[in-house]
């Protein structure tokens, strides 16, 4: 299943569940349900809460790619560090469960 990064990074503003999206856009057409999930689409629903600009909204899910990035290139490195020590790829997958 593929992360959704939008998502996950809306709900590090504002407390979290602070949006939603719109059904109808400016001129009142609907909007198919499969292109609701945009920036331009986000309605706030919860009182208080501040719209963040599309460039932090970005930056946040930059931040997320780059973070798994960085786990799976430690993935990779460990694994051939234990190669490095003469394991094989089934010990090396006894340890680590992949």
């Amino acid at each position: 299943m593929d992360r959704d990064y939008l998502q996950d990074a809306l709900q590090t503003f504002n407390g979290g569940n602070w949006y939603g999206w719109k059904t109808h856009d400016n001129d009142g057409n609907k909007i198919p349900n499969e292109d609701r999930m945009q920036y331009q689409y986000i309605k706030i629903i919860k009182d208080g809460a501040t719209m963040p600009s599309e460039e932090d909204v970005n930056a946040k899910i930059q931040e997320f790619k780059d973070a798994e990035t960085e786990r799976e290139n430690k993935k990779t490195s460990g694994k051939q560090k234990l190669k490095d020590l003469g394991l094989d790829d089934d010990e090396i997958k006894a340890l680590t469960g992949a």
